[in-house]
């Protein structure tokens, strides 16, 4: 399975990663894992576990990124941020909060659900 991943790294470094997003063709990757006997799904799966490479799988692509922070860590520092803050302080975001609109209340929810952290 190392054998593998080397060779998937290896071919999204040398289109740009870990600076920035890289695809590969999912029907092409899940057919190299099977003809190697490996499940794709464990390898990617290890990928994100032990390499710190996030993936989302599309009907024509697989999309790598670089993960720089887990959900866990940017949860815990948003915790003690929010431990941190002056009561005021947080009163006035919590006031900033309840006059939005609908709209941008969802769409910050919908950003703290994408990062973990809700």
């Amino acid at each position: 399975m190392q054998e593998f991943i080397q060779q998937i790294v290896k071919n999204l470094e040398s289109n740009g990663f870990p600076s920035k997003k890289v695809s590969l063709p999912t029907e092409k990757m899940y057919e190299i894992a099977d003809k190697k006997g490996l499940s794709l799904n464990k390898v990617l799966d290890e990928m994100q576990e032990s390499m710190a490479i996030s993936f989302d799988i599309g009907d024509d692509k697989i999309v790598f990124e670089k993960i720089t922070e887990s959900p866990q860590d940017m949860k815990a520092k948003a915790e003690q941020m929010m431990r941190d803050m002056d009561p005021v302080e947080l009163e006035n975001i919590k006031n900033a909060f309840m006059q939005m609109s609908p709209s941008e209340k969802e769409e910050i929810m919908k950003k703290g659900r994408e990062m973990g952290l809700l």
